[in-house]
């Protein structure tokens, strides 16, 4: 299948120097394994259930969506259980620790993922109490 993109040539530049640098044979060949991360990514929220623990870390340009950042995860304060903020330059980092119903947690991510001025959103899951009960068999 052939297509086509419109992507910020600083960012297609970027890229290709990245897969050139690993040793991938083509951009294609690149784009498809970007892809494939993309689709695993994005699916470890589509195919859980349940409870999770996430951490969800995002960075954006401070003036542009503020508010609207403060004003998201109120509205998902069921799921917000800290977060943590720092400046660089115009740019912030933002780190929300997260636990309750993945759908849940799913909406919040996929709410701060629609704003332009948010750069990246990138997520840690931890399903149910799996990793707290290991800790307690531990005798």
């Amino acid at each position: 299948m052939r297509t086509s993109f419109n992507i910020p040539d600083e960012t297609v530049e970027t890229f290709d120097r990245i897969w050139q640098s690993e040793g991938f044979s083509s951009r294609s060949r690149a784009v498809r394994e970007a892809m494939q991360e993309y689709i695993e990514s994005h699916r470890t929220l589509d195919d859980r259930s349940g409870t999770v623990a996430a951490v969800v870390v995002f960075d954006y340009v401070y003036d542009d969506v503020v508010a609207d950042i403060h004003e998201i995860q109120h509205d998902h304060e069921r799921v917000v259980n800290a977060s943590s903020h720092v400046h660089h330059g115009d740019w912030c980092l933002e780190t929300v620790h997260c636990s309750g119903d993945v759908e849940d947690v799913k909406a919040l991510v996929y709410r701060l993922r629609n704003f332009d001025a948010v750069r990246r959103v990138k997520l840690m899951l931890v399903e149910g109490n799996a990793a707290f009960d290991h800790h307690a068999n531990e005798g």
